[in-house]
């Protein structure tokens, strides 16, 4: 398989790439330190026509494909992870969501908003006290003539202090199990519904993360995503897809450790010709970041022609997530007190990294993910 880019990929990487270090490299210092999210710079994202990628041209998109919407978010994510990750959330999570699963009203009433940047998109899974089960929810849909009424609470939704579409999960039967799950669309604010907390996160941050919470919100019939209790089949049409997209924040992660050794080694080396600690270092990220690379855009291609790619994409962000924590910390360990600064970007990866073994599922469960693919038990 060929995974040279064509004039469109590209064109998506060299503007994103443009865009980040123009307006969110002089940001992201402050952004970390305030956790400060710059609606201006996503509005200028949008306008920049970053936001629509892997989106239709009759919904407001580029009409390009969702191998150059991760490209965009890798180019993002060299600069500021935190904002690739609001950027993920926002595009893949929501937008992309809403594509496979709405209804051609829906599509038209929400997908050109998204797209341009005038609102942003989030999605809700997780609840406080379920973890990996999320079907597993506690949150309620009970339904009336005219739509539903929603009680319950979410729990670290990314990019929900600031969004303006949320897409969320309730039971609507308490009694099926994940086959009594449906997805709501639900537009922000709406009365019942508040943030009842702005999380203070150790890494990621800059991108705005949230507790929720539903007290009695009503969502009309329009707004349900896709059919009745089948919003199982919205989750999984997305959870593989979503692995490996935000896998390439992880490449992005090793690739700036791995310039940030390089610059170390090129001061290091005027100073003496023996072999040093970085020098196997260095070796080490760039084979963690190349082979992991392969890995998450052939799965990106994969998904693209449309198969499965289960254990490709746990594969994909279960090796990256990993290779990219142990990049971020040993790049600290080689820039020492200089990299314990707050100022330091080294120090910044390594906090936004940790995330990534910990979200969107944990190792563990990735590495069941694939074991029970090969072992044909999904």
């Amino acid at each position: 398989m060929d995974f040279a880019l064509d004039n469109m990929h590209l064109a998506a990487q060299q503007a994103a790439e443009k865009f980040a270090l123009q307006y969110l490299s002089p940001l992201a210092l402050e952004m970390d330190i305030a956790d400060s999210f710059p609606q201006d710079i996503w509005q200028k994202l949008g306008a920049a026509h970053l936001l629509g990628a892997g989106l239709p041209e009759e919904f407001g998109g580029q009409g390009s494909d969702v191998i150059s919407a991760a490209l965009i978010g890798e180019a993002l994510a060299y600069v500021s992870p935190a904002f690739s990750l609001s950027y993920g959330a926002h595009l893949n999570l929501c937008a992309h969501n809403l594509l496979r699963n709405g209804t051609e009203a829906q599509k038209k009433a929400y997908l050109p908003k998204l797209a341009s940047g005038e609102w942003i998109g989030a999605l809700a899974i997780t609840e406080p006290n379920i973890g990996s089960d999320a079907m597993g929810m506690q949150c309620v849909a009970q339904q009336r003539d005219d739509g539903f009424i929603i009680n319950g609470n979410k729990m670290f939704i990314t990019n929900s202090p600031v969004a303006d579409l949320l897409i969320f999960y309730a039971k609507t039967d308490t009694a099926a199990g994940k086959r009594g799950i449906s997805a709501f669309l639900l537009e922000l604010p709406a009365e019942g519904f508040s943030v009842s907390r702005r999380l203070d996160k150790v890494g990621m941050r800059g991108s705005p993360t949230g507790e929720l919470r539903f007290d009695n919100v009503f969502v009309p019939r329009q707004n349900l995503l896709g059919k009745l209790n089948q919003g199982y089949k919205v989750v999984m049409s997305g959870l593989d897809i979503e692995r490996a997209f935000l896998s390439t924040i992880n490449l992005a992660v090793m690739r700036h450790c791995l310039e940030i050794c390089i610059d170390y080694a090129a001061l290091r080396h005027k100073q003496s010709t023996k072999p040093q600690q970085y020098d196997s270092l260095i070796a080490d990220i760039y084979r963690w970041q190349r082979s992991t690379r392969l890995a998450t855009y052939r799965a990106l291609s994969l998904a693209q022609q449309q198969h499965r790619i289960s254990k490709e994409a746990a594969l994909a962000i279960l090796t990256s997530s990993e290779k990219a924590l142990r990049a971020a910390e040993q790049t600290l360990d080689l820039v020492q007190l200089m990299g314990f600064r707050s100022e330091n970007v080294a120090q910044r990866l390594w906090r936004d990294a940790k995330l990534m073994v910990i979200g969107a599922g944990t190792s563990e469960i990735r590495r069941l993910l694939i074991a029970r693919e090969l072992l044909g038990q999904r």
